[in-house]
């Protein structure tokens, strides 16, 4: 199976791996956007698979893959909902940082630095794959898909948010995000990498899944806070797919 990891990318996210879990720091963006990222990913996944979210333990039973999973900011709340949580990411140094944070939690995940595609090579099989932020990172996006798909039981669920490519995103996530504002560091993101959501529907569609939804990740400047939308899904946005 070919192997979709870029090599720069990885790099870029190495350079970073100490910083995961500081609020304050170079991940600032995804700490601010994880509660509006959760509040879909369970929601989601309580609809497809018929779970009360005010349970004590409402995804027991479900076993999750977060590929790309960097610190863990998306296994971690799997794992206290109940999961199991395989966190896996091709930035060997991020599995450290995760491993670490996870005892300190209290946690029990099971953390692998390893590749979507190795995953499905081996056979492995999940009723989840979050596939957060990683798409607009790899070296071809439909055969990285399709190996996520091949990790889907049947009847499986697939989330995969990116970002949008239009020039909005460019001033957004681009100009403003890393050169004005200096969430991220000059040069994380790609604007030629970015995916339109027809795009992605597209690739969903190719790699054998059925898109069923999707949503805008929209920021409130003013606020300083992150809400869901049917309609703009200009920069962020999030998709959901089952498989048949």
């Amino acid at each position: 199976m070919q192997n979709t990891v870029d090599a720069s990318e990885v790099a870029k996210f190495e350079a970073m791996a100490a910083e995961w879990w500081d609020p304050n720091g170079k991940f600032k963006p995804l700490h601010m956007l994880n509660p509006c990222r959760l509040d879909y990913i369970t929601s989601q996944i309580a609809v497809e698979f018929d779970r009360d979210l005010d349970d004590e333990a409402p995804f027991a039973g479900l076993r999750i893959l977060d590929i790309g999973c960097g610190g863990g900011l998306l296994s971690e709340p799997m794992a206290r909902l109940g999961a199991t949580v395989v966190g896996a990411d091709a930035a060997e140094g991020n599995i450290p940082v995760a491993k670490v944070h996870a005892v300190q939690s209290g946690l029990e995940i099971d953390y692998r630095h390893t590749t979507a595609e190795a995953l499905a090579e081996a056979g492995e099989q999940f009723d989840v794959v979050l596939n957060m932020e990683v798409v607009e990172h790899v070296a071809d996006p439909l055969a990285y898909v399709t190996a996520c798909q091949m990790l889907l039981k049947p009847g499986g669920l697939h989330l995969c948010s990116t970002l949008n490519r239009n020039p909005k995103s460019f001033m957004v996530a681009i100009i403003g995000a890393e050169h004005v504002m200096r969430w991220l560091p000059k040069g994380t993101h790609e604007w030629s990498k970015f995916i339109t959501p027809d795009e992605l529907f597209d690739l969903l569609t190719k790699a054998g899944l059925d898109p069923v939804d999707r949503k805008g990740f929209v920021f409130n400047p003013v606020g300083w806070t992150w809400s869901l939308s049917d309609r703009d899904l200009s920069v962020n946005y999030v998709t959901a797919s089952v498989k048949p």
